[in-house]
């Protein structure tokens, strides 16, 4: 606020465009840490850098796109565009904005990224006006404000995939498509076609993208990979979709250990492949928590089961417990509810699971973190 009732600093330069600067700067920092050490960028309003890809998730994609072409339909600040062309001969950039177009065309200049060219207008009329193939097309569909409740189709969203796809593979063999963590997979696949691989992006173990590649024609199997990234490395997990439902898995009580598979795996489905994958047993259909007699080196949380009693309000105030996290799987009551009712504050060292057995009785798991 003191910017902005200062006296102007900068000839030509309002203190209202002062602080934008300075605010949406300041949200670059850990998101986009390129952008944010570079001298003379321009910032655009701080919307559009919480909208934007963070450069961890925009590396990620630009591994799974090859060849000499690409198309970025709804280009934004430009992140996917700059990491796509570090792999990528050409890259086009559309950005219905003009204002925004041109800002990221000044900064790839900065950056000194020069084989990005910048398509001032709409994605989809960029592509029905050209007459190039490109090996790949990109498209981050946004919602549109006017959208039923929390349902997430990307027929609600702009562009219209599920209509603009057959455009698509008009001038693409090879489409990527990020989508918010909200869609439900399998929805997503009903929508779409062709889809070859779905890539759920989670960064410690918070879900922020899902990614779907389709390939003209494609007609096979599909494959899920999970990726948790972490800071000193990342849990990669990989299913073939149509598989899961066919595996077999067995079940059992709580044994030595407990385990939680991490979030990408929890939000891809693949909790019969995962328990065939690492060989643990699950405790119950619904609850996706594992068990084993020994620890093994697992793609999610481990704990020592300390103690498994069954559920009531007097075995939880036996155990003496004031303190601890709390976690609930399969399980009739929320977390603040459990925390109210059993006056439990949250930290310590101890984790509650609170779950279901084979025989549907509830029951909890005192833990300790491995």
């Amino acid at each position: 606020m003191s910017v902005l009732l200062a006296k102007p600093i900068f000839e030509g330069i309002s203190q209202k465009e002062l602080v934008e600067q300075v605010e949406a700067k300041k949200k670059c920092e850990s998101k986009l840490p390129t952008w944010f050490g570079t001298s003379n960028i321009y910032y655009p309003n701080k919307l559009n850098i919480e909208q934007t890809s963070s450069e961890i998730t925009a590396k990620y994609k630009a591994q799974l796109a090859s060849g000499k072409s690409l198309v970025d339909l709804t280009g934004g600040f430009g992140v996917d565009s700059y990491f796509f062309s570090k792999k990528i001969a050409t890259v086009w950039h559309c950005e219905i904005n003009t204002k925004l177009s041109e800002i990221v065309a000044y900064n790839f200049t900065v950056l000194k990224q020069n084989n990005i060219k910048c398509i001032p207008e709409d994605g989809i009329v960029f592509l029905k006006n050209s007459t190039q193939h490109f090996d790949w097309i990109y498209v981050d569909p946004s919602r549109r404000n006017d959208i039923k409740g929390k349902v997430f189709l990307l027929e609600d969203c702009l562009p219209n995939l599920p209509e603009h796809l057959p455009l698509m593979f008009e001038k693409s063999q090879n489409i990527l498509i990020k989508t918010s963590p909200l869609l439900d997979i399998k929805k997503g696949i009903s929508e779409l076609r062709s889809v070859k691989e779905i890539h759920v992006v989670a960064i410690n173990n918070e879900v922020k993208e899902l990614l779907f590649i389709l390939k003209k024609e494609y007609s096979g199997n599909i494959k899920i990979t999970t990726t948790n990234i972490r800071p000193k490395e990342n849990d990669d997990f990989s299913f073939i979709l149509e598989e899961e439902q066919l595996t077999n898995i067995e079940f059992g009580p709580p044994n030595a250990f407990l385990f939680e598979p991490n979030a990408a795996i929890l939000k891809s489905g693949g909790f019969k492949s995962v328990a065939k994958a690492y060989g643990v047993k699950k405790l119950h259909l619904h609850s996706h928590l594992y068990t084993c007699d020994h620890l093994i080196d697992f793609p999610g949380r481990r704990f020592k089961i300390e103690h498994t009693l069954p559920y009531s309000k007097k075995t939880i105030k036996s155990t003496g417990i004031t303190k601890a996290n709390i976690t609930v799987r399969n399980f009739p009551l929320s977390v603040s509810e459990l925390r109210k009712k059993h006056k439990i504050k949250d930290g310590g060292d101890q984790y509650l699971f609170l779950t279901k057995d084979l025989n549907d009785k509830l029951i909890v798991l005192i833990c300790l973190k491995v």
